[in-house]
């Protein structure tokens, strides 16, 4: 069987966390009541207004657009919008949150401005004030757990360059290290799989089953002592990176 074809169906108890902040970035819209105009039956309730400025999410798109077009915010715009949150486009996990929150999911590395308009409805913001206040609320720590699997799968498409499905190994190294630390899984797993990436020589790059079921794997599998290669169903790289940490306990590192 060929490198990264063997999958491991889900097991019951990775589903997700309660629903914490599930309705977060809807609160201001509420539990609203259609008023109908004159109290009959049959009447159609009055169409809701936008409750942003959509002039000014748009006056705020045009600063972060492509020069070349006007339709589209590349990585360049998205680096000057950090520059104008004051936050660290290469370090700073919040604006993959505020990407995958204001639904850039067309093309890698760009966020259309559909996607923002859309995005600013949804999140209800349309100046930088509001964008800034928006950002303490990105920390992944609020994220359930299904939320955060469907935020890990963005990070992996984002980053994506041209037509390549697949990531450098050196870029999913670097991401994993701003996507997966700070607690979301045990930090001994993140560094010696980090290892294990840059010491093998039969991944330079990562496909997107690969990097999810790492994920995936850390959320099943607490105890590498009770993994078993030969019922696994986890991608070969999976195997690899076990049989890797059993020759380190066997060198006593």
């Amino acid at each position: 069987m060929g490198r990264g074809t063997k999958r491991k169906v889900p097991s019951a108890h990775s589903s997700s966390n309660n629903n914490i902040n599930q309705n977060m970035w809807n609160s201001s819209s509420g539990s609203r009541r259609h008023h109908y105009k004159g109290g009959g039956y049959g009447q159609q309730p009055s169409k809701p207004k936008p409750t942003i400025n959509e002039k000014e999410a748009e006056k705020l798109f045009s600063e972060y657009a492509d020069p070349d077009d006007s339709t589209i915010a590349s990585m360049e715009g998205i680096s000057k919008l950090c520059d104008s949150l004051e936050i660290d486009p290469l370090s700073d996990i919040r604006i993959l949150v505020l990407l995958w929150k204001l639904g850039a999911n067309e093309k890698p590395a760009q966020i259309s401005k559909t996607e923002w308009m859309a995005g600013c409805n949804k999140l209800q913001v349309d100046t930088l004030a509001k964008f800034q206040n928006l950002l303490p609320s990105l920390d992944t720590g609020f994220l359930a757990q299904s939320e955060f699997k469907d935020f890990y799968k963005f990070c992996f498409q984002f980053n994506r360059q041209g037509t390549h499905r697949t990531l450098d190994k050196d870029m999913v190294i670097a991401l994993m290290g701003m996507v997966l630390g700070g607690g979301r899984i045990p930090q001994d797993r993140l560094d010696t799989f980090c290892q294990f990436l840059e010491s093998s020589k039969g991944y330079s790059r990562i496909t997107l089953d690969q990097w999810t079921s790492f994920l995936d794997f850390c959320i099943e599998c607490d105890d590498l002592s009770s993994y078993d290669e030969a019922v696994s169903a986890w991608p070969v790289l999976i195997d690899e990176y076990v049989e890797y940490m059993e020759d380190l306990q066997k060198k006593g590192k």
